[in-house]
């Protein structure tokens, strides 16, 4: 018995045809294309109002995200977007002297062709107590919160870099609890605050500065005599994890 091997034909896709193709195979799957259109800028203010504390979620698919204090306002955010469905949809509610403010990029099965720009810049009001909590996908975050006057951190990333810096004089104990995908997480601590922490990496590394270590746990020259401890918890799946206390 004899095999002959047929000469497979290689089929040359030029870009002219990849885009119906890719168009077809994007209407099969049901997707939404939205090309990227002129940068537009929007920005929503808080007012203060009779809460006595506020819970503040943030919530981002993918962009850049920066949170500080340093508003009379209880808030104001300031959003830079060029895919014209990405408007962030901004609520506050009030009930019983507990505020709840929430700050949403919009969801759904939309990709979008070209080059996108996705900012908010949060500030938030210093006197008022806050718990805070921020999720975003992918992305850069950079969270200035040691000036606010904090009850609680909760902080949740998917890929990207984060850059926590709680420095600063809090006037209660708080805890912050981080929970990372994979990219870089680097924490900053004030040295003369108490701070008692765990950190645990799935692959990468955790370095620390100006703390001492014992095993996972993490603690600083002023957390045996200091009336104020921030609680630290960080989990990391992929990448590294650094803490700062200066």
């Amino acid at each position: 018995m004899v095999l002959r091997l047929t000469p497979v034909r290689r089929i040359k896709v030029t870009p002219l045809r990849i885009v119906p193709l890719l168009a077809g195979t994007l209407c099969l799957c049901g997707c939404v294309v939205e090309a990227t259109g002129p940068t537009q800028h929007d920005s929503r203010t808080i007012e203060m109002d009779a809460s006595e504390r506020v819970t503040v979620d943030l919530n981002m698919g993918a962009g850049n995200l920066r949170v500080d204090g340093g508003t009379q306002k209880l808030a104001r955010a300031d959003f830079t977007y060029n895919v014209a469905s990405w408007k962030p949809y901004v609520h506050y509610r009030s009930a019983a002297g507990h505020g709840t403010l929430s700050i949403e990029q919009p969801s759904g099965p939309h990709a979008h062709m070209g080059a996108n720009k996705y900012e908010w810049d949060v500030l938030l009001n210093r006197e008022v107590p806050m718990d805070m909590r921020v999720h975003f996908g992918a992305g850069d975050a950079n969270l200035n919160l040691g000036s606010l006057s904090l009850r609680s951190v909760e902080v949740g990333m998917g890929v990207g870099k984060l850059n926590l810096d709680l420095r600063g004089k809090p006037k209660r104990n708080y805890d912050v609890t981080i929970r990372g995908g994979v990219g870089e997480c680097t924490v900053r601590v004030p040295s003369d605050v108490g701070v008692y922490g765990e950190a645990e990496g799935g692959i990468g590394e955790i370095r620390t500065t100006g703390l001492h270590q014992e095993g996972r746990r993490y603690y600083n020259n002023a957390y045996e005599h200091s009336k104020v401890t921030i609680h630290l918890d960080i989990r990391g799946a992929i990448g590294s994890i650094r803490v700062i206390s200066d």
